[in-house]
């Protein structure tokens, strides 16, 4: 996703040699993170939002993927991991699963771990959720930028590491040769005003802001929480931790706070407790506390920005089967519950447990879970665990009838005890509560704060814990910036920085577009589902049923060399990467989209299919080519597309060959090029090895 911007909307903030461009932008903490663990830059270059680099994480997190991580890996030719430093290996998703097949599995990491010297960064079944190991043992770490194959990696965004998921061929890779690649995603700045009030937690806070910016106003963006520092300081770390994993359903790539004296302090705490794990790694916090911290640039760019009230908030509530729903509890005051869940990498920390533990104490001895309702606790780690039972936390939720699972994953994801059955309504402290997620899809399930969960678990119906009355509108307001604009460029593509190119790279790409008129176009379309678990399909066969649940005028209609453009997420669905290789079976070299899913993103570049994401074309194709009844699926546009990837421009010609659209893009780095020359990642890191 080559993410289009406009130069003369750009931030000029000084001068410097950069390639054929003499002048650098001002950087947001963002591209300043992304920037520390870049590899191989050209000298003295600067990135920003829409240029692919290489990225040497600080730490790779694999859970019970790991080992089909480790299939890949030997699949590719690698006989020893590139730096064992970066990996950690933990088991948390299935631990409840005894079948000799999953325990097989786990045996099977615990080999490989061993044959690899990994054993010092490999946790085993109960010892946490791997999010929550990552943090406590400091393998993500502010100022740091950390991966894990899995979506809710944008958690280390709580405290200060820029985190973010990676597929399982990205870690394979990174195990392989120390690296990935990344196209850096537009920065949104969520600007956050007023004082939180006592009571109210970070979930309130993550749920109304999925409930009011509910158009995928952050979608496949990174965000950046700001605010004063009085308003900062009344968010804790936990909470933060809370904000940024669910920034994942708001639909980001990334949610990040900068490092500021609250989290400092969150970490002396750590450091001087003897129990706690983080304490033995006394040279991050010197560093912590030593080093000034990353800071964006005055002046630097935002794609939007996102504006809300704390101080208006109450307890929210979001659902039923959705994020975007959000309201405050007390409007469903007369919503009987059935099932209850304190777990998930989201909201089972310490701070967690104690709230709903003082829920129950505050309602008076020996008060127990209503009649019909069943609540089931979890700890983010075996460390949480012993410091809840230590304190008398966990004794307190036991009393109350509440029921333990192992510190891991098990019914956030819908899997071992306590799922929903039909016709039962749950209200969980966890991040997803997607239609079946968490068992019956004739169920229905609603997310919020550990208070919120507990006081309904009382109650038996919808509850908060006490009585605060709290305006409800903490009126969202969104300013869209700048850098993010769609509008024709008034720049020359002699303006533009000068990529350095591989001999063997095309430094221009043209083709007719093929518009695919449709938003949301997902991979069953795309590639159909019964095709999936067939192997040893041909390459002919591939491009035959190529958007054949889409349009089946497409066969007919596009040629090789053409490029696909069609509307907003395109992609979205399941993670499977024939989507991407149908397409180039087809001969399609190049798909132009208002936006991408990720998913369909990442497999697209590891597959050596290109992809640009220009919304404005979008906006002007519709514009030119109205089909208000959507009969004329696939059509022939007369329009042709010339990318100028020596100079990173982008235009676009009418069936006259008048220039009808410019935008400058985002570089197409060398190593990224190498990916694409060498058939997608797979054999780029052959050839590495």
């Amino acid at each position: 996703m080559l993410r289009s911007f406009t130069y003369k909307s750009l931030n000029i903030v000084e001068k410097r040699q950069f390639s054929a461009s003499s002048y650098v932008l001002a950087q947001n903490l963002t591209e300043k993170l992304v920037q520390k663990y870049s590899v191989e830059l050209p000298p003295n270059s600067e990135i920003h939002s829409g240029d692919y680099v290489s990225v040497s994480p600080y730490h790779v997190m694999t859970h019970d993927n790991s080992w089909p991580v480790a299939l890949k890996f030997k699949g590719l030719g690698a006989t020893q991991i590139k730096n064992k430093d970066q990996v950690v290996l933990t088991i948390d998703h299935d631990v409840q699963n005894k079948s000799e097949s999953n325990l097989k599995k786990y045996s099977n990491i615990a080999k490989f771990s061993e044959e690899h010297g990994l054993h010092k960064k490999t946790y085993k079944a109960g010892d946490g959720i791997g999010h929550q190991i990552m943090i406590e043992n400091g393998y993500a770490f502010p100022g740091t930028l950390a991966v894990a194959s899995d979506s809710h990696s944008n958690t280390y965004g709580g405290i200060g590491c820029l985190g973010t998921p990676v597929v399982r061929t990205d870690a394979a890779c990174i195990w392989a040769t120390g690296q990935f690649w990344w196209q850096i995603p537009p920065v949104a700045k969520v600007e956050l005003i007023g004082k939180l009030p006592m009571g109210l937690s970070g979930k309130d806070i993550i749920v109304s802001l999925c409930g009011i910016f509910n158009k995928d106003d952050v979608l496949n963006h990174c965000i950046e929480f700001t605010g004063t520092e009085e308003t900062l300081s009344s968010i804790p770390v936990d909470s933060r931790l809370t904000i940024a994993n669910m920034t994942t359903e708001w639909g980001a790539l990334s949610g990040v706070f900068a490092v500021d004296e609250t989290l400092k302090n969150w970490y002396k705490e750590k450091y001087e407790d003897p129990t706690h794990p983080f304490s033995r790694r006394s040279d991050l916090y010197k560093e912590l506390t030593t080093k000034e911290p990353l800071k964006p640039d005055v002046g630097a760019k935002y794609a939007k920005t996102l504006k809300l009230d704390l101080s208006k908030l109450t307890h929210y509530i979001a659902g039923p089967n959705s994020v975007k729903i959000s309201q405050p509890v007390t409007n469903l005051s007369d919503m009987k519950v059935d099932k209850a869940y304190l777990v998930s990498c989201t909201n089972s920390r310490l701070s967690d447990l104690e709230a709903a533990a003082n829920v129950f104490t505050a309602h008076g001895p020996n008060t127990k879970i209503a009649d019909g309702v069943k609540m089931y606790i979890a700890a983010a780690s075996r460390t949480i665990q012993k410091q809840a039972e230590e304190n008398g936390i966990w004794t307190t939720l036991l009393d109350a009838g509440c029921t333990p699972l192992p510190s891991g994953c098990g019914p956030c994801i819908g899997l071992g005890t306590g799922l929903l059955e039909p016709g039962e309504v749950g209200v969980s402290a966890t991040n997803r509560n997607f239609k079946g997620r968490m068992g019956s899809k004739d169920a229905k399930a609603f997310l919020a704060s550990p208070a919120v969960v507990a006081a309904s678990a009382i109650k038996g119906y919808m509850a908060v814990p006490n009585d605060v009355k709290i305006d409800h509108d903490p009126t969202g307001i969104v300013e869209i910036g700048g850098a993010e604009e769609s509008e024709e460029s008034s720049s020359s593509p002699e303006a533009a920085a000068t990529v350095e190119m591989l001999p063997e790279f095309p430094k221009k790409i043209r083709g007719e577009l093929i518009f695919c008129d449709q938003d949301n176009i997902n991979t069953d379309g795309i590639y159909p589902g019964k095709y999936t678990y067939e192997d040893y399909v041909s390459k002919e066969k591939m491009a035959e049923v190529c958007m054949e649940n889409y349009d089946s005028n497409f066969q007919s209609l596009v040629n090789p060399g053409d490029i696909v453009v069609s509307g907003f997420n395109f992609g979205t669905g399941s993670s499977r990467e024939q989507a991407a290789t149908a397409i180039l079976a087809k001969g399609v070299p190049l798909v132009v989209a208002g936006s991408f899913s990720n998913i369909f993103f990442r497999n697209s570049i590891n597959n050596a299919l290109l992809t640009l994401e220009l919304p404005s074309l979008i906006k002007l194709l519709r514009e030119k080519f109205p089909d208000p009844d959507n009969k004329c699926l696939t059509r022939r546009t007369g329009y042709h597309i010339n990318w100028n990837i020596e100079k990173s421009i982008v235009s676009v010609t009418n069936e006259k060959d008048e220039v009808v659209l410019t935008n400058k893009v985002g570089s197409l780095s060398k190593n990224l090029q190498e990916i694409i020359i060498k058939g997608g990642l797979e054999g780029w890191v052959k050839s590495k090895l």
